[in-house]
């Protein structure tokens, strides 16, 4: 495993390993999207209609990454963005990502779908820590999730605002994918073909979704896929008078993900956020809807001075976190990029996958003639 993983030198090297590790219906729901996955296709994609503009003799024997985002200092302008179900894809789950961003001084968010408690990341580790909260039927629920949230010390809470519904994720329903997994001659058949994932599930502590098994069984004792889930569980009448009262009975940073335009930017600063993550999901959600990259500039010369600005989605190289901090954003941040290398390798793969990106971001900045991050401007970009 170290030998391989010591030859996966990006994201996409990450992403054929775990493919190799995981059962089919587990990669394809990591790795796979709505629809035609033309969003997610072109998530990536937009940065590459972006040329960088260098600058030279700039002195850049020492860089500084840092950025400072809701209040938290973070070592480099990358986190972890929070993602759902991780003990499925390695049997440390959110345990490996947790203490890997805690080694490389950046900020782990965790999902209300999470496999280990808030309490217990809480307890582990000391480094910026984001709750995203989905906000559910089951009132009850909502008010518990923000108070074990507070108790644990996180320092923000992300409500993700682009899940009224599930998403048409083909994949999962071509490969069967449902948390838990079912139990089926198929996915028998998968799992004895993979087994080193196959020890690790069924031989480690019970799978369940931590912080919502004592109110729904649903993803722990009864099988679902995510997209059921979310049409069922989920309150789709929220709106922005439910948003702006959450972010009263938060007592710290608060975020909205998943805002895509400027006018709900505007939105977002009048019920009182402090950040807004432009993101569509991964490309999980609304098919055909336009990229992160592609609505940063737009949504920073909106509202750039008044709310922080980050881009989620479609990050696989450092240069692309170059674009988009030039672009307007504060910071960015990934799900695929990491939990690729979660299911590649646990930690040791998370930390990879953080180190190649730290190195890119570094080696990027002096190769564009810039010593801090806030040197990263418009006029180093060209659109094609």
């Amino acid at each position: 495993m170290f030998r391989r993983l010591k030859n996966c030198h990006n994201v996409e090297d990450l992403r054929l390993l775990a493919k190799q590790r995981l059962p089919g219906p587990i990669f394809h729901y990591i790795d796979g999207a709505a629809d035609d996955e033309v969003t997610y296709r072109r998530n990536t994609a937009s940065f590459e209609e972006c040329d960088l503009v260098p600058n030279v003799l700039a002195g850049v024997e020492d860089v500084d990454m840092s950025v400072t985002v809701m209040g938290q200092k973070l070592a480099m302008p990358l986190f972890c963005s929070p993602t759902a179900l991780q003990r499925l894809f390695h049997r440390d789950g959110e345990r490996a990502v947790a203490r890997a961003a805690e080694n490389f001084g950046t900020m782990f968010g965790v999902s209300a779908l999470g496999t280990v408690s808030l309490a217990e990341i809480g307890a582990m580790i000391s480094t910026p820590k984001l709750f995203q909260f989905y906000y559910h039927k089951d009132r009850g629920l909502n008010d518990a999730m923000v108070e074990r949230a507070q108790a644990a010390g996180f320092n923000a809470l992300a409500l993700t605002v682009d899940t009224i519904t599930g998403g048409n994720r083909e994949r999962d329903l071509y490969t069967g994918f449902t948390s838990p997994p079912k139990l089926t001659l198929a996915s028998l058949m998968s799992f004895a073909m993979h087994p080193g994932w196959a020890l690790g599930y069924f031989f480690s502590e019970r799978f369940q979704l931590a912080e919502l098994k004592d109110f729904v069984q649903q993803g722990s004792n009864v099988a679902v896929s995510v997209g059921e889930y979310f049409a069922a569980m989920l309150d789709q009448s929220m709106d922005w008078t439910d948003a702006e009262a959450l972010r009263a009975k938060w007592a710290g940073p608060f975020c909205l993900k998943g805002i895509m335009s400027v006018a709900d930017a505007k939105k977002a600063i009048d019920i009182g956020a402090d950040a807004i993550m432009v993101s569509n999901h991964g490309g999980r959600q609304l098919d055909g809807s336009r990229s992160p990259f592609d609505q940063i500039a737009e949504i920073a010369d909106a509202v750039g001075d008044d709310i922080e600005i980050i881009c989620d989605g479609g990050i696989r190289r450092g240069t692309h976190v170059l674009k988009a901090l030039a672009a307007g954003a504060k910071a960015c941040s990934g799900g695929r990029m990491y939990l690729y290398a979660l299911a590649a390798a646990g930690q040791p793969g998370v930390e990879r996958a953080l180190g190649n990106m730290r190195s890119e971001i570094e080696r990027g900045m002096k190769l564009a003639g810039v010593t801090a991050v806030d040197q990263l401007t418009r006029d180093m970009l060209r659109y094609r």
